[in-house]
This record gives structure tokens, C-alpha cells and sequence, in this order.
């Protein structure tokens, strides 16, 4: 995930930005409201952390502008604690989601996991080279060849496409595949990780699903 991270506060964002960056997504950051807007209007952005009260143009009217240009980019704002009518304002202006400063990192993780879910695929189909996954059918494929899942596989194999080029951490499997039932210490999540490896990639001579020791699971954007 690509993210662009607007606050003023330069410590914050430049705390923010290397947050991301070490959890395997890619980040940058701007501090005004101008600069930010500018920064938001590139296509390849998946997720804008904006704050509310920005010099020069504030955060409520940047992302007003952004959706008056029908750029429907995610758009996460960071508001002051008990500053409701800034999230009423910013969820008005066509925001998906909001978190209240002073903010735990995981939660703001997250958070942008979780619009990023909410937010359907125009095609309805994830799509990573020639491996396609269809979320509504709960089937997928590669290279036209139908791969026979279990549940848990698809899940696991899922939320890799969703995260294709970023490490997927042993506990961001075990909260959206497991829902937490299983214990980080237990193989499963290696097991099932294991499985989908063998029926995506081995049977196909690919080596796409790799393991990132002491980090995680990363989905190779290229084979």
C-alpha cells in the first residue's frame, strides 16, 4: 500500500512515514495543506492520512477538493480528541474513516487495513500477474488453471493479493484469517502458508509467496 501522510506536526508525520515504511508499505510525507493536496493527486496513492488543521488549506477542504476532482482515493483524517464536528465535517466531506490524536500505530495499521477492505475492487476481482482471485465466487486461479482451495487457504491467499509487495505479518494473518483463535506460537498460520505456496505457486514452477524471516509473507509483485 502506497500511503501519503499530511500533518503539520513534522515529528508525527516523519514518525508516521517510517511506521509504514518498516510494516512493509511505502509512505511519504507532506505539511501544509497546499502541498498535500498536490502530493494526493497522484493515481498511484491508495490511502491519505490527513490532518484536520492544516496551514494554508485545512484538511476537511483538501478532502473536499479531492472528491469534487472524483479522485476516490482512501481518506483517513487525524482529528483532536473530542473535535467532533471536525470528524462530522470531514466524514461530510466524503472521508472513510477518522482516528482521534493521540493515536496508537497498530490502531492507525489498522484502520487503513480495514477501509482498504471496506472499499470494493471496480472489477470485483483481485488481480496479481497472472493469479486472479474473485472474493464474491471464493475461487481463484492462475494462468486460467482453477486452484482448489480450502477457506482458510483462500483467506491466507487473499489477504497476500490484497497486500502484494508488502510483508503480511504472522499477526495480521492470525487477526483477519483466524479472527485471533489461533495462537502466534502454533504452525498453522505456516501450515496454511505452506499449502497455498504449493498449490499457487510450486505446481505452477513460480516462486511469487515468499517468507521474510522474523517479518512475515510477502507476495512478489512479478514472478
Amino acid at each position: 500500500m502506497h500511503c501519503l501522510v499530511v500533518d503539520d506536526e513534522t515529528r508525527l508525520t516523519d514518525l508516521v512515514v517510517r511506521y509504514l515504511t518498516e510494516s512493509g508499505h511505502t509512505a511519504e510525507g507532506r505539511y501544509d495543506g497546499p502541498s498535500g493536496l498536490a502530493a494526493a493527486r497522484d493515481p498511484r496513492l491508495d490511502a491519505v492520512l490527513l490532518d484536520v488543521m492544516l496551514p494554508g488549506m485545512d484538511g476537511v477542504e483538501v478532502c473536499r477538493t479531492l472528491r469534487s476532482e472524483g479522485i476516490d482515493v482512501t481518506v483517513i483524517l487525524l482529528t483532536a480528541r473530542g473535535a467532533i464536528s471536525e470528524r462530522v465535517a470531514g466524514l461530510d466531506a466524503g472521508a472513510d474513516d477518522y482516528v482521534v490524536k493521540p493515536f496508537a500505530m497498530e490502531e492507525l495499521l489498522a484502520r487503513l487495513r480495514a477501509t482498504s477492505r471496506r472499499r470494493p475492487d471496480p472489477a470485483g476481482r483481485l488481480q496479481v500477474g497472472d493469479l486472479v482471485l474473485d472474493p464474491e465466487q471464493q475461487r481463484a486461479w492462475r494462468a486460467d488453471t482453477e486452484l482448489e482451495l480450502s477457506r482458510r487457504e483462500f483467506a491466507v491467499l487473499r489477504v497476500l493479493m490484497e497486500n502484494a509487495g508488502c510483508v503480511v505479518s504472522r499477526l495480521q494473518l492470525l487477526e483477519e484469517v483466524w479472527d485471533g483463535e489461533a495462537d502466534l506460537r502454533s504452525n498453522a498460520i505456516d501450515v496454511h502458508v505452506s499449502k497455498v505456496r504449493s498449490k499457487a505457486d510450486r505446481a505452477f514452477g513460480r516462486t511469487t509467496i515468499t517468507t521474510l524471516r522474523g517479518r512475515g509473507y510477502r507476495l512478489e509483485t512479478a514472478p
